[in-house]
């Protein structure tokens, strides 16, 4: 499981300042490496590149890369936009960490610097003849990065903030999230027993908002530092309010229950205003069930990006019912994590589509498919899929939609060996 100082790392990483940074301060960098390595160069290159040549192709480079940077802006904002208005807002945060568009406009801004810090140090004289050349060399390369990175931009801007592709985001990083867990089933510690022990203390949540991160091997440091067994209730995706526990806390022969203690458990857990996609699958299922329920409002009435959404959400679902990889070992013997539930999942996904597409047969018509597709790859999962068949159907005959549709969801339900098909 990723440490807290990890995932606050990768987070970081994928803020668009970060890059946009990391090139600026390479491309200044290179401008004035090139006064440093002038002495490498043989006085009888010097002739083969002309006085202006290098002074005209950075003033070009610095007035174009500012117009391309403030165009590249603009369209990223009418991206967000785009996907918060046609998709959900909760997707938007996906399309803003797309490395594609924080590797363009990166090397945009590394570029515009480069060329600006480069005319400061001619205009200074630092060059000289033979550190002109050198530049001139290193000028070339970072044209053709730029030309590279044009073409890629332009190719990406035919998909940046479109829906098909904002979906592909949202799927892609709910999967990660499940594959992750998979192999940490209980994010590297036991799973919670069923009865936990009497006695046990608990631990306060210090603020109010989201779980986003669980540090495990921070609270296994802990647990064995002070002789503690750790229950903990609260994963990642769960709301708290100030004071309600995060973990019950049972100490050993030599344990220490202090405020001191409890202060170091709780700051274990990362608390923000929104949920995230990386250690809550949850989250990611159950934004493409937004989705799928924002394309089958009134507003919008598009049941074939919802059809679609069912889809996804087979595959992401048959990922967690197959598990790929190998499990990995338990971090610590003393501390419990509840394991992911697979009825939360459904519930997550099946629910709100199935509530907001009730009163269109093609949804339902694919809906009962999905269901009976996840009962086939697990069979255990049998009462849960006759659970959101009858629930279906139960809605549709509420609605009371046209009865010939009904008698035809009726007659797949018993087709696909659904609850319809028992009785």
């Amino acid at each position: 499981m990723v440490a807290r100082w990890k995932w606050l790392l990768g987070r970081m990483a994928k803020r668009l300042w970060f890059r946009a940074t990391l090139f600026s301060l390479l491309g200044a960098a290179t401008a004035l490496l090139a006064a440093l390595f002038k002495e490498y160069i043989p006085p009888s290159v010097s002739s083969l590149v002309g006085a202006d040549a290098v002074d005209n192709i950075l003033g070009i480079i610095a007035s174009s890369m500012l117009a391309v940077t403030t165009f590249s802006l603009s369209t990223m904002v009418s991206a967000y936009s785009a996907a918060s208005s046609g998709v959900t807002p909760r997707a938007t945060t996906l399309v803003m960490e797309d490395p594609t568009t924080q590797n363009a406009l990166a090397t945009f801004i590394g570029s515009f610097l480069f060329s600006l810090v480069g005319i400061i140090a001619l205009t200074a004289g630092v060059y000289g003849t033979q550190g002109r050349v050198l530049l001139f060399g290193v000028t070339l390369l970072v044209v053709a990065l730029i030309v590279s990175t044009l073409l890629r931009w332009i190719d990406h801007l035919s998909k940046l903030g479109r829906v098909g592709e904002t979906i592909d985001r949202v799927e892609a990083a709910t999967l990660a999230a499940l594959k992750a867990r998979a192999q940490w089933p209980c994010l590297g510690a036991q799973a919670l027993p069923a009865e936990l022990p009497a006695g046990l203390v608990a631990v306060p949540a210090r603020h109010i908002g989201y779980i986003q991160h669980l540090d495990v091997r921070a609270l296994a440091h802990l647990a064995d530092e002070h002789d503690l067994d750790l229950y903990v209730s609260a994963l990642p995706g769960h709301f708290v309010v100030s004071g309600e526990p995060l973990m019950q806390v049972a100490a050993g022969p030599g344990g220490e229950c202090s405020e001191a203690v409890f202060e170091k458990l709780a700051a274990a857990f990362t608390i923000d205003l929104r949920r995230t996609f990386e250690h809550d699958p949850r989250f990611g299922l159950a934004v493409l069930s937004e989705i799928a329920s924002r394309a089958l409002s009134q507003a919008i009435n598009d049941p074939g990006t919802a059809i679609d959404v069912i889809g996804r959400g087979v595959r992401t679902l048959a990922c967690w019912l197959e598990p790929q990889g190998q499990v990995m070992p338990t971090i610590s013997e003393r501390v419990f994590v509840p394991p992911l539930s697979t009825d939360d999942l459904f519930s997550d996904f099946f629910a709100p589509i199935a509530r907001d597409g009730v009163a269109q047969v093609e949804v339902g018509v694919r809906l009962l498919k999905a269901l009976a597709s996840l009962k086939r790859l697990e069979p255990a999962l049998a009462p849960l899929a006759h659970q959101y068949a009858s629930r279906h159907l139960a809605q549709a005959r509420h609605v009371q939609m046209l009865g010939q549709d009904i008698e035809a969801l009726a007659g797949l339900a018993r087709e696909l060996g659904l609850a319809e098909g028992r009785g």
